[in-house]
Parts: structure tokens; sequence; C-alpha cells
């Protein structure tokens, strides 16, 4: 089975923005500009469609290591004063793609400068010439907001670019962002108009589902997804592993095992859009807070609903707080609209909070999890069967984490 990676990077780019929002203040959709201005310069430069969908794609994503390095200085595991961590960090999780052509230091060398200012000390030329590229994108929409330039400010944004040439900026990624920069392509950048700008920028991207290359998407998105806040740093990928082990119990088809897989490490990208304050809230949430953060399922279905034909993926992933009794959210389904793998999902989210540690209560052993999800299959909550299956399967790991499969 072929899915569209092209779609999935769509909705990580979302999210991602998001998260910069929050995290940053950053001014929202930036990671769809500079890979709108990215494919632009990419052309001119007579790339290949391969090398312009790869450059496009690691523009867009070029700050996918977002909430790994800031999670990292807030717990005080280093100070990154120089962006080093955060360059390395995305530049390793791009790598997990599988891209049909070189995207060698792409991401790693994004924030360097011209004049070998940057954090590594890497002059114009001594890299690719794809992170001169983000790197020149990047800046020029954070210093002048492109989103908001006026037509009368275009000359004076072009003399900027000129003025950094062989200082901040190579000559040739210079070159390339002025033959582009029209008031044209400014339009194309408004925010009314990004999210159609930039779905056009990137070809169709199609893989196959059941190849290695699920691992790496999947670890790719749990990983930004987890390092959301401090205690849910494994969170998605355990829930990823899993749902392996237990597709295999089940003796499921390879694509069948594929999706699944993906649909775990996916379930709780909604959380992205969820204030970190909330999620860490070591207090019981109020009533408006609860609410708000019932909403990343919700957002998670509308994130997913249209990457996949038939919405497997989507379904198993939005379901996983549904109830067998109808008291679950954010749909209030039953035990009649809950197919088997939605089900299945459910106990295995439920398995994995219940077990790791949360701001109300420690980590748990797997016996002391399982009596907690009988009591809920006791209640009619989650599915009695699955749950002793979880249990059997489970019990020889007693909580420990589990390694990812790392072949199909």
């Amino acid at each position: 089975m072929n899915i569209r990676m092209d779609s999935f990077i769509k909705v990580i780019a979302m999210a991602l923005d998001m998260v910069e929002s929050e995290l940053l203040g950053v001014s929202t959709n930036h990671s769809k500009r500079v890979a709108v201005l990215c494919s632009k310069m990419g052309k001119v430069l007579g790339k290949s469609p391969e090398e312009i969908t790869a450059l496009t794609v690691c523009a867009m994503l070029h700050d996918n290591a977002l909430t790994e390095y800031i999670l990292s200085e807030r717990i005080g595991k280093y100070r990154d004063p120089a962006l080093k961590k955060h360059c390395e960090y995305g530049q390793r999780n791009l790598d997990l793609l599988h891209f049909k052509t070189n995207v060698k230091d792409f991401i790693l060398y994004h924030h360097e400068r011209a004049d070998g200012n940057g954090p590594f000390g890497i002059r114009e030329g001594e890299g690719p010439i794809e992170a001169e590229l983000i790197c020149i994108a990047d800046s020029v929409d954070l210093c002048i907001h492109l989103q908001r330039l006026k037509q009368e400010d275009l000359s004076s944004t072009r003399k900027y670019i000129a003025e950094k040439t062989r200082k901040r900026y190579s000559q040739t990624a210079a070159q390339a962002m002025l033959e582009i920069l029209d008031w044209p392509t400014v339009l194309s950048l408004k925010d009314d108009v990004i999210n159609e700008t930039s779905m056009s920028a990137i070809d169709p991207w199609i893989v196959d589902i059941e190849t290695d290359t699920i691992f790496g998407f999947a670890g790719f998105v749990a990983k930004i997804i987890d390092y959301k806040s401090v205690f849910t740093q494994v969170h998605s990928t355990q829930i990823a592993i899993k749902a392996w082990f237990m597709s295999e119990y089940y003796q499921n088809d390879p694509t069948q095992r594929a999706k699944f897989y993906l649909a775990a490490a996916l379930h709780d990208i909604g959380k992205l859009a969820i204030p970190t304050a909330i999620l860490e809230k070591p207090e019981k949430l109020n009533d408006v807070e609860f609410k708000i953060i019932k909403e990343h399922v919700r957002q998670t279905y509308e994130w997913l609903k249209d990457i996949e034909d038939g919405g497997s993926i989507c379904d198993w992933a939005s379901n996983h707080h549904e109830k067998l009794n109808g008291l679950g959210y954010p749909f209030g389904k039953k035990k009649d609209d809950l197919d088997f793998h939605s089900r299945l999902l459910a106990c295995i989210d439920t398995y994995q909070a219940v077990s790791e540690q949360r701001p109300y209560h420690p980590t748990r052993d797997h016996s002391n999890t399982m009596r907690i999800l009988y009591k809920m299959a006791d209640k009619g909550e989650i599915d009695a069967d699955i749950v002793k299956d979880l249990d059997t399967v489970l019990a020889p790991y007693d909580g420990k984490e589990l390694l990812a499969p790392g072949k199909f």
C-alpha cells in the first residue's frame, strides 16, 4: 500500500507552526513561507524536481527539533545559546525520512553565516547550497515579517538583503532570493493564501507503507510530539512500539501492522496545539482546562482526516479517548461505533498513560498498571478481552521501555 508522504509532511508543518508560535512567539505559518521561498529559489538554481522536493520538505521542517531542544533546556540538560543542538537534532530527525536525494547537512548548517560567524563556523560555499537557501529564507521571514510586508517596503527589503550579502547570506543564496522576491511572491506568502501556496510547493511524494521507511517516519513524528512536555518524552514512541507488538500478536497482515503503527505514533499530534502549561499542570485541571486538553483529539482528527483514502489511520488515532460506554471524548462514540483497532489503541494508550510518570501520579509497574485497566474494563470503559491480551503480551517486560522494531 502506498501513502502520500507529502500530505503527512504538511500536517507536521502545521503543527510545528503552532508550537513555534506558542514557545517562541514566531508569527504563524513561518515554516510554510520558508518552504515556498526555498522551492522558488531551488527552481531558479536549476535543481531537479526531486531535489526541489527534498529542499522544500527540509525547509518546511527546518525547526523540527524545536520541542526537543527547548525541553532539554527547561530541564537543565544543557544550554544551547549557539543553537548547535537545535541544528544537530533537527538534522538527525530529518535523516530518518529516507529522501530520494541527499539531504546531508541541510538542517545542520541552516543557521550558518556567510562570514563564518555561525554556530559551526561554516563559511559560504563550505556547506550545501540548500542550507544557505533555508538560512536566508528563515532569516528574512523572521526579520522582515513577510506576511505583513507592504508593497512600498519591498525595495528596502531587497536593499537589506543586498547589504547582508557575503556577511550573513551567501552570494548565491542572496542572488536567488532577490530574483524571486517580487510583489506577486510576497502576496503568495500572506496568511490568507499561504496554505494554498505551500500545498502546491511540494510535489506528490509516494512511499510504500510496507517498508522500513515507516519506522523512520513514525519515529520522527513521535519525537516532535513527545518532547512537548517533560512527562511525555517517550509516550508516543512507546505506544507505537506496543501497537506493533500487539499487531504481531493478533497476526495482522503487513499493511494493517504498518498503518496501526503509524496511527499510534500520530495519535497525540493534536497535543502540539495545547498550551504546555496545561499539559504539565501538577494539580487537577479545572473545567475550562480539561475542555481545552480534550480538544487535542479533535485537533488530531482535523489534521489527519484527509491524509488517507478510507481514513483508518485517522479513525484509529482520533478514537483513542473514546469509551465503550459512550462517556469518552471527543465524539462520545459507543461500543458499536468503535472498530477493533480503535479499541486496541485506546487500551494501549491507557496502559502507557497509567504506567508512566505524570504530574498527578508516579510511574507504575506492570502489575499495578493492569490492576487499573482491569477495573476500567469491569466498568465497561475499555475492551476486557484486549486488556487480557495486553496483560499476556506486556507482562514479561514489567513496565520497561520497549525497543522499536527497526525493520518491517
